[in-house]
């Protein structure tokens, strides 16, 4: 595989260069042929825009893997110390890449090996709480049921569902059920984003209101979710406080939208937890994948089939007879099978919704059933496209995309010094929100921003408080850590007015406990406005509607089949597509498919803790 730079990087292409240049230096100061000095030095290369793309790893040809040893710079697994580590299986590692993809896999699999944990008496009360708490389904089986049974049983649990699936309702009811248990039990909520964090939060205090649950064990539920990061306690100058040697205290953790996760924070997090500890990883496996290296997730989630012996233990939790735990084909033979559940009944959006059935045919890859779900005018409701053809196409997009803010605009004060509601006005600005695919060209994030911010900019700042750039109204995205300000990557605020009555402007965030904290625009960490933003930056986030724009031609490599997925279901009411069909055909073909080794270091892990 040869992997290029992305167009527009300047920094990584200076990495990679100079990279592949130490590397050729090492390879030739070690004694190395010139011929495998030059081939270390373009592997390299590649290798870190390998890893910039999302790569953990790069496969070699068997012939280009023979010459590659000779460069006495790359080594075989448990082999000794040397930069490159080169797998059986010619896949080619950054060495620290490889140890955090051995340390996650003997991690889990030290909680995947582990033998059922719930005595018989342990058994007969929580099989009487699952009574109390599935009513008779129709569903058969009532996978809910058996996730929950599943996250009783073992020290790891997998669940993948799209959105509306009851992923939520499914946590909250395994964690009732450990607390029925041992009411003393430490639970701890996290995401990989602030954002993210902030939702799951809502959305299990929601799923607890529902259930009837026994005030002890309400009181059990955790009180707040964190990001990973503050779960561990990071700092830039002292790093992750929580480690192997220093671990966790919790019993269970729960990581919300772990497709998000990384594999060098994956390691991190499957480190620090108790090795006693259960681990309950929810997400979406269809989804995109982490920005960083890694679809961890996506890897972990991919075989849902349930062998003999673990239909036994569910059947024992459930009473659903094990002749009926048939599960969908897996995407791929996994190494976790038995510790995976997939979620695929959505209470969200009814059968004939259009989201819904847009969202499948991305998801399964149906090109035919997807465009003509979009070029159907009479689908109407939940759907619209808006066809990026013809010379006005530029301008139509920014007439609808501003049409969409046009509730959020109304909620904003007139002046500086009038009143306003800052709730009604983050909720107006939450209900549209503009997905885009790229950052750069003319139908990316910054073009699409500055344009919005004209449209919109010419009536807000109208209102007469305004400092250069800074109207009343204007949305921004945080895009760098400042945790002395408790600001982070993704954060969203919107300038108004304070109450001072003089017309300053100030930036509003959300603070779930003390409601909103205003902070200078001199103040603010690096940012950006935030009319529109990258599908990336959406996940963790769900709108009432949302506009996915993507680029015309279908040429960038980055509209992929998961990327549209992920766009569309971030929608709970409407999705408007923007984009010309050839590019949406063309994004709904590609794969995103990330070179990676987990899997085997997982068999492999797993080979060992049952010789162990």
């Amino acid at each position: 595989m040869k992997i290029g730079p992305r167009d527009g990087f300047s920094a990584e292409v200076a990495l990679a260069q100079g990279m592949a240049r130490r590397l050729q230096e090492w390879a030739l100061a070690a004694g190395a042929p010139d011929a495998a000095a030059r081939l270390v030095c373009r592997l390299g290369e590649e290798l870190v825009h390998a890893l910039a793309q999302g790569h953990v790893c790069t496969t070699l040809e068997a012939e280009t893997a023979d010459m590659l040893r000779a460069s006495r710079v790359v080594t075989a697994p448990d082999e000794g110390v040397a930069p490159l580590i080169l797998d059986a299986d010619n896949r080619l590692y950054f060495a620290r890449y490889f140890d955090y993809e051995q340390r996650l896999a003997r991690s889990l699999a030290g909680r995947a090996a582990s033998a059922p944990i719930l005595a018989a008496a342990s058994v007969a009360r929580a099989r009487m709480l699952l009574d109390q708490l599935f009513a008779a389904s129709t569903e058969s089986p009532d996978w809910q049921r058996l996730a929950v049974a599943m996250g009783l049983a073992g020290r790891l649990t997998v669940i993948s569902g799209g959105p509306g699936t009851g992923k939520t309702s499914t946590v909250v009811r395994i964690l009732a059920c450990l607390l029925n248990e041992d009411p003393q039990s430490r639970i701890a909520l996290a995401a990989p984003t602030g954002k993210a964090a902030a939702r799951m939060h809502e959305a299990v205090q929601a799923a607890a209101e529902r259930e009837d649950l026994a005030p002890a064990i309400r009181a059990g539920l955790p009180t707040h979710a964190l990001t990973l990061h503050r779960l561990l306690a990071y700092s830039p100058q002292r790093g992750f406080a929580h480690h192997a040697g220093r671990p966790l205290p919790v019993d269970v953790l729960v990581v919300d939208e772990a497709s998000m996760l990384d594999l060098a924070l994956a390691t991190r997090v499957c480190e620090a937890l108790p090795a006693a500890a259960r681990l309950i990883l929810l997400g979406d496996k269809d989804q995109l994948a982490a920005v960083e290296a890694g679809a961890i997730f996506a890897e972990l989630a991919r075989d849902a089939t349930l062998a003999p012996p673990r239909r036994q233990v569910l059947s024992s939790l459930t009473g659903i007879p094990e002749a009926m735990m048939d599960t969908a084909p897996p995407n791929q033979p996994g190494p976790l099978a038995g510790q995976v559940i997939w979620l695929t009944r959505t209470y969200r959006f009814a059968l004939d919704s259009g989201i819904r059935r847009l969202a499948l045919a991305v998801r399964d890859g149906d090109i035919a059933g997807a465009l003509g779900l979009l070029g159907d005018a009479s689908m109407g409701g939940d759907l619209e496209y808006l066809a990026m053809t013809g010379s006005d196409a530029h301008a139509a997009l920014i007439r609808r995309l501003l049409a969409g803010y046009a509730a959020y605009l109304d909620t904003l004060p007139t002046d500086g010094s009038g009143t306003f509601d800052v709730r009604a006005v983050f909720a107006a600005f939450d209900r549209f929100r503009v997905l885009c695919a790229t950052r750069g060209g003319s139908y990316g994030v910054t073009a699409l921003n500055a344009l919005l911010t004209e449209a919109a900019g010419a009536r807000l700042k109208g209102g007469g408080a305004a400092r250069g750039d800074w109207f009343i109204g204007r949305p921004i995205m945080v895009q760098r850590n400042d945790h002395g300000q408790q600001l982070f990557n993704g954060d969203v605020g919107i300038t108004l007015p304070v109450s001072d009555g003089e017309g300053q402007l100030c930036v509003y965030f959300q603070d779930g406990e003390q409601g909103w904290r205003t902070i200078p625009p001199a103040r603010l960490p690096e940012h950006e406005t935030a009319f529109a933003m990258t599908v990336h930056k959406s996940q963790g986030s769900e709108f009432d509607e949302v506009a996915l724009v993507l680029p015309p031609g279908g040429e960038s490599p980055v509209v992929t089949r998961e990327l549209i997925y992920t766009g569309v279901t971030r929608a709970r009411q409407r999705v408007l597509v923007c984009a010309g069909m050839e590019a949406l055909g063309l994004g709904l073909k590609r794969r995103l498919e990330r070179d990676s080794g987990l899997l085997a270091r997982l068999s492999e892990a797993l080979e060992a803790a049952r010789v162990e």
